[in-house]
């Protein structure tokens, strides 16, 4: 049965920074900033969280479905979806928009400052859980902001089990909205920042979020992950790899774990070491969608840092 991967699709063009950002930025002066970065290589990429989730999700043999929107110029895209075998019914086309861009400067630690223009996301909230048939689990990811109040009231509805990623369209919402996310929401993820945000706005501590929902991810890059359930606290460790190249989707791959893991119904330290694994795997490719692993290939990593199969 299927993963709904509700979120966006989107265009990335990604740039690279060779210095830090912090030697750039004035703290004194952050109130006026006029400041240029040389990026001597950029590149545009197959992105979008919805998109990175299922080319992840099915790089593990998983069975994504994804609900989402492109502009006029969508079709690169959809014809990519259709060669990889992921279904591109609940994608909708909008000819009077683009595609959701996003503009991502990195620079040498791996910051990222990026500009994101949405287009066609826009217009999510008019494509209906009810019309993606029977699924199994789903996530509702960074996507336009009424896509995502009515998508996971959707799969409230109709009792589909979610995953609430606000991701960086946390901002959108103030404490009450995202209190009511937490309350439809079988699982919450987010990162570190995310998670800071979250309680911050909602008053709620991060053991507070985890007694409403199954279970609350906080995931905390090179420092691993934590896993929040009524049977305790899971510390999941980073996977290490010989060369950090782009961060870009990092996050996403995780979450392409995470319903994997769910959907196999697997125990929550597997979930999230192949979670982990698969941040791991994408970080050391540029790009949300140029790593490709077999399954073979990712369960014998598993095995390796492991010492067992998934």
């Amino acid at each position: 049965m299927s993963s709904l991967i509700c979120g966006s699709l989107a265009f990335d063009t990604i740039m690279s920074f060779h210095g830090r950002f912090s030697e750039a930025l004035l703290a004194d002066q952050l109130h006026k900033i006029n400041v240029a970065f040389l990026v001597p290589s950029i590149r545009r990429e197959f992105g979008g969280c919805a998109g990175n989730i299922a080319y992840n999700l099915k790089l593990l043999n998983g069975e994504p479905l994804i609900m989402a929107t492109v502009g006029q110029d969508g079709a690169p895209y959809i014809d990519r979806l259709n060669k990889l075998k992921i279904s591109t019914h609940c994608i909708r086309s909008y000819e009077d928009a683009y595609t959701a861009q996003a503009f991502i400067t990195t620079d040498a630690d791996n910051n990222q400052i990026t500009a994101f223009h949405p287009g066609a996301m826009s217009n999510s909230h008019h494509i209906k859980v009810k019309d993606a048939g029977a699924v199994k689990l789903a996530i509702v990811a960074p996507d336009g902001r009424d896509g995502m109040l009515e998508h996971a009231h959707d799969c409230a509805e109709l009792k589909i089990p979610f995953i609430f990623d606000p991701g960086q369209g946390l901002p959108m919402f103030n404490g009450e909205e995202l209190k009511h996310f937490i309350d439809l929401a079988t699982y919450v993820a987010v990162n570190d920042y995310e998670a800071e945000l979250l309680t911050e706005r909602t008053g709620l501590s991060l053991q507070a979020i985890s007694e409403r929902v199954s279970a609350l991810v906080v995931t905390r890059g090179e420092q691993g992950a934590e896993i929040f359930t009524v049977d305790g606290r899971f510390d999941i460790p980073v996977v290490r790899v010989d060369q950090v190249v782009d961060p870009t989707g990092c996050g996403d791959a995780f979450r392409a774990g995470m319903l994997f893991g769910l959907t196999q119904g697997m125990d929550w330290m597997t979930i999230g070491r192949l979670a982990s694994l698969m941040g791991a795997i994408k970080i050391a490719s540029q790009g949300g969608q140029n790593h490709a692993p077999t399954l073979a290939d990712i369960e014998n990593r598993f095995e390796k840092e492991f010492g067992y199969r998934f």
